[in-house]
């Protein structure tokens, strides 16, 4: 496989009737998806995208995204999909950086960023229907964009539009594929600082990251995923290409409720789910129907240490399913896994590489760190990412060769990704997550992992979810100051009185503060920076 769009050409070829997607109540099997996505080819082709070109899809999870999506591929382009939580400014930024000149979207959301796109260099929007069953040019509100061509993502017929192409593209043969380092998509994440920067992703990244998590999650052709993180988020577009790669049936679904959630995952018989931790800890909190359950064959963690006390009460809400410990960065995919067998003697392990990857743990010299010391963890192989889009600088210092494990055969050496993240092996080879470079919190001449902090408060029971940050002290450098959220009114003197059972002094809140919520970015995960500015400003007072 050389692109992302071949496993689906594979499987529709194999098992054509299978169910392929799910979304409201209607399904696709792979040969009526692959029939979609060779039409958006053609209809992306038919509007002179070409290789390298970007298009980018800003729609919520519906079989339209994932057409445009791998359509995109299928026409030799690069596709950026856009969160759909994004406003009109944050949508400017990643159509203005990408360089992308067809969008793919609703009416609905066109309108609420019209005012935005004056600058992005856009030059053509498809417009799909709106989800309620009304057709676009029926819309009264349609911007008129000066410069920008609005068409209708299907062409119409009735001559009151672009005419319909001749015959059925689908039938038509595929372009030649390039190599499989051509770029296939660009994800945009946040970071701590400034806009959002767009990750570079090979095909090559894509097709071996999902062989490599679907050989390890074990998929098969019976497994139902439900894909309900975002598909802008690596994890979210996971759902799919890993699914693909094995043919099994993807569920798509727009979080709003954790009982929709439950829902979803009993109509269907999900048996595999990925989260991050503050949707697992919603979705811990309601009744869930005994089949879904039940049919639950395994939940998956990233984008952030899942909370032991959290990890208990998944386990035992589903019995029958292993629970998978991962931790991944945007620029290297996947980077490792916990085997579920360790879980009860390693809680607190991100486990060890995935296959077809490589993780070392460096000190600053670029020195292999030892057992139990702490150091940067830096990831080999495939899935490191090409870089990040129009920005030299970041990538130069992110994606760099590790002194020593230069092959002499090679012309160019291999770049490998320095994550920023400071980790620990111990003797075993089990990797433990310390934490951000960027989020230590340095404190009376000590470096303390804010997620030690976080684990000990919520291990108390006595609140769902905590925030650990430094607040500038002249007397210890940093003090700590912990923001919690709670399901009932939180006695704080007790709260510290269980901490003190588990940390030491040095590692105490100084102050505890209860939110009534937190902020959290697109991809659903807790806005770090965001609490930690309004924390700061909290103190300040």
């Amino acid at each position: 496989m050389t692109t992302i769009h071949q496993h689906l050409e594979l499987q529709a070829r194999h098992r054509p009737h299978a169910p392929a997607l799910s979304a409201r109540d209607a399904t696709l099997t792979y040969a009526e998806l692959w029939h979609a996505v060779r039409l958006a080819g053609a209809r992306l082709a038919g509007l002179g995208v070409a290789r390298h070109d970007r298009v980018a899809v800003f729609l919520e999870k519906r079989f339209e995204t994932v057409a445009a999506l791998w359509g995109t591929s299928v026409a030799g382009g690069v596709f950026v999909p856009v969160n759909p939580l994004l406003k009109g400014k944050q949508v400017a930024h990643v159509l203005r950086d990408s360089g992308a000149r067809v969008l793919v979207t609703s009416p609905g959301r066109l309108n609420a960023v019209r005012d935005h796109l004056g600058d992005t260099g856009l030059t053509t929007v498809l417009l799909v229907d709106p989800a309620d069953g009304g057709l676009p040019h029926d819309l009264p509100h349609l911007p008129e964009l000066p410069g920008l061509t609005v068409l209708r993502w299907a062409p119409a017929s009735d001559g009151d539009a672009e005419p319909a192409e001749a015959g059925d593209p689908t039938e038509a043969p595929l372009s030649p594929s390039g190599p499989d380092t051509d770029i296939a998509a660009i994800l945009y994440t946040s970071g701590s600082t400034g806009a959002p920067k767009g990750v570079v992703l090979s095909h090559r990244n894509l097709v071996v990251g999902a062989t490599s998590v679907s050989g390890y999650l074990h998929n098969t052709a019976e497994d139902v995923l439900l894909a309900v993180l975002p598909l802008s988020f690596d994890a979210g577009l996971s759902q799919l290409t890993t699914a693909f790669a094995v043919g099994a049936h993807v569920v798509l679904h727009d979080y709003l409720l954790p009982r929709g959630v439950t829902a979803a995952c009993e109509q269907y018989g999900v048996t595999g789910i990925t989260g991050v931790p503050p949707l697992w800890t919603q979705l811990a909190g309601v009744e869930w129907p005994s089949g879904a359950r039940f049919a639950l064959r395994y939940f998956a963690n990233t984008g952030g240490r899942m909370p032991a006390a959290l990890l208990g009460e998944l386990r035992e809400l589903f019995p029958a399913a292993a629970p998978y410990l991962m931790y991944g960065l945007t620029e290297a995919f996947r980077s490792t896994y916990l085997d579920p067998a360790q879980v009860d003697a390693r809680p607190d392990s991100i486990g060890r590489a995935i296959p077809n990857a490589e993780v070392l743990v460096l000190r600053p010299d670029g020195t292999p760190c030892g057992p139990d010391e702490p150091g940067e963890l830096v990831h080999r192989g495939s899935l490191v990412a090409l870089g990040y889009w129009n920005d030299p600088e970041r990538t130069a210092a992110r994606f760099r060769p590790v002194p020593g494990y230069d092959e002499p055969w090679r012309a160019v050496p291999e770049p490998a990704v320095w994550s920023g993240d400071t980790v620990v092996r111990d003797a075993e080879g089990y990797l433990y997550f310390v934490g951000r470079e960027d989020e230590m919190i340095k404190t009376s001449g000590y470096r303390v992992s804010p997620t030690e902090v976080e684990e000990a408060a919520l291990s108390t029971g006595l609140v769902r979810e905590a925030v650990a940050i430094g607040v500038p002290d002249d007397r210890l450098g940093q003090r700590i100051a912990l923001a919690v959220l709670a399901p009932d009114p939180v006695d704080t003197d007790r709260l510290l009185k269980e901490m003190r059972q588990s940390l030491p002094t040095f590692m105490l809140p100084a102050e505890v503060h209860v939110a009534d919520s937190f902020p959290r970015n697109p991809n659903g995960k807790l806005d770090r920076p965001a609490i930690r500015a309004g924390l700061v400003a909290e103190v300040a007072e």
